[in-house]
């Protein structure tokens, strides 16, 4: 079916083209020239009228006009070039001839595309429900993933539906879980691990607890006194003899035993301060009974760690301690030569809310060790999914390093101006095309698909929590709940032989 024929001068990458009827943003077209077939994806569509210009100011004049001259109304629009079907979708290096025909792709062609070495289906292109989109497992592992969306477009579902997909093929999935929306799914393809937000002191080093405690790195005296107190209340724990889950309360009170002992040293007195500062914020975090969070991820199932009844700082800790011992874990796999164990330790790491735990204006530890596993994970077989409904916020570095987006409806300018300045592969037609597209549908872009898309996500078929709430069905029936009681209080008083 032609849609258009190529006018004007064209380029290796673009063309513009006139059409009699109305195409849709985001189809796929061929145009044959040189002995070649060229897929490309209509990015722009305009419908104009010369003789309804916007320099005609007079109303009767354009209502005169507009009676008469509907057919002179034309339709304009512009062809991204994706690359030749049969060379393998290689860029051509001969611009398309004008007056070539632009014809919709036949469905057997788009399906070939999406054929994939490891799919996870992801749903059906917008524009033809009969194909099925179909993206590489690979280098969502290796390269990163993000998706982006604004609030109520359907981003929740669309984690899910990648969640269930990797977990058919057996892959260890992490997620940090900032509301609760996954520690009671169900996933047709493997069960949920949840895991509780608890360290044990004795998988932290030092550094880690020092940090906690704000010790600076230039306090020398000070971080010589804590240093004595950590390792003591490490032995402790290991010794059985520790009093207490809360680790900062340990070494709190062995410095106070030592500041009695030594004359109420000040330098003793100022780290007990900062702990004693720091212990509301982490009393809950530590664990002497607990095990290694690494070690209790369980392959083909959905680790979730439950986030939703900690604080900020708590958060932060938590996925800045398992990122970088994860990490730690898979350069010692790869520095002994041991490939099996470097894959054995995969992980695919899901971070909600990443614009709380990378955000873009403030530095963090979670933050620093996002950006690490972000630039260097895919060498020791550690994969990102940043998920956020708040893209301008999220940490640019690391969303650079994002080689894989699938990004739902944006309203906001300053969220998809940050999109594109974190994304070579997405242009500016398809940044106009955010606004328009409805829940659940989404722009695929990135290495794990070959060609741009348009793509209607899937309905998750599992279940899980995170839906809007419904506040007003619940009123109507508390009412309705209270209406009851009254007249089943009023029926009991007259079946008592009272009355009113």
């Amino acid at each position: 079916m032609v849609v258009g024929i190529c006018i004007g001068e064209t380029s290796l990458t673009e063309v513009t083209f006139i059409s009699n009827q109305m195409p849709k943003v985001g189809e796929y077209v061929t145009m044959e020239y040189d002995g070649k077939l060229v897929l490309g994806m209509i990015e722009n569509l305009i419908r104009g009228n010369d003789a309804l210009n916007v320099d005609i100011n007079d109303f009767k004049a354009i209502q005169k006009i507009s009676r008469i001259g509907v057919e002179d109304n034309y339709i304009r629009g512009k062809v991204k070039i994706l690359g030749d079907v049969n060379d393998d979708l290689k860029l051509p290096r001969t611009p398309v001839v004008p007056g070539t025909e632009i014809k919709l792709a036949d469905a057997s062609i788009l399906k070939e595309i999406f054929k994939v070495k490891h799919p996870i289906k992801l749903g059906s292109l917008v524009n033809q429900s009969d194909v099925d989109v179909n993206v590489d497992a690979n280098p969502i592992l290796s390269r990163h993933l993000a998706i982006l969306a604004m609030t109520g477009a359907g981003k929740s579902n669309t984690v899910s539906v990648l969640i269930d997909q990797l977990l058919g093929y057996n892959i260890p999935i992490f997620v940090f879980d900032m509301h609760g929306e996954y520690k009671d799914a169900e996933f047709p393809n493997g069960d949920v691990n949840v895991i509780k937000p608890k360290i044990n002191p004795k998988y932290m080093n030092f550094y880690e607890i020092k940090k906690l405690v704000n010790i600076g790195g230039n306090s020398f005296i000070q971080e010589r006194h804590f240093r004595r107190a950590f390792k003591q209340a490490k032995k402790m724990i290991s010794d059985g003899v520790a009093h207490t889950n809360n680790f900062l309360q340990i070494i709190y009170d062995i410095l106070e035993m030592d500041s009695r002992e030594e004359g109420s040293d000040k330098q003793i007195v100022d780290v007990m301060n900062k702990i004693d500062d720091s212990m509301d914020k982490y009393s809950n975090l530590f664990d002497n009974n607990a095990g290694n969070i690494l070690s209790s991820i369980k392959k083909a199932q959905a680790n979730v760690l439950d986030l939703s009844q900690v604080d900020e700082s708590v958060a932060n800790v938590l996925v800045s301690h398992i990122l970088r011992n994860s990490l730690q874990r898979s350069k010692d796999a790869a520095h002994n030569g041991d490939k099996d164990k470097l894959l054995d330790n995969s992980v695919f790491f899901i971070l909600e809310e990443a614009h709380i735990l990378a955000p873009n204006k403030r530095d963090s530890d979670s933050k620093r060790w996002i950006q690490r596993i972000a630039r260097e994970g895919r060498k020791f077989g550690l994969g990102l999914c940043l998920v956020s409904q708040s893209p301008k916020t999220v940490d640019h570095d690391a969303l650079s390093q994002m080689n894989n987006m699938i990004i739902l409806r944006l309203v906001e300018p300053e969220d998809q101006r940050h999109v594109q300045s974190a994304s070579e592969s997405l242009s500016q037609d398809l940044i106009n095309q955010l606004p328009s597209l409805n829940v659940g549908e989404a722009i695929v872009l990135g290495l794990m698909t070959r060609v741009p898309t348009l793509v209607k996500i899937d309905k998750f078929k599992g279940r899980r929590h995170g839906d809007d709430m419904d506040i007003v069905s619940h009123f109507i029936r508390s009412i309705e709940k209270e209406e009851e009681e009254l007249k089943k209080a009023e029926k009991d008083i007259l079946d008592m032989g009272y009355d009113y």
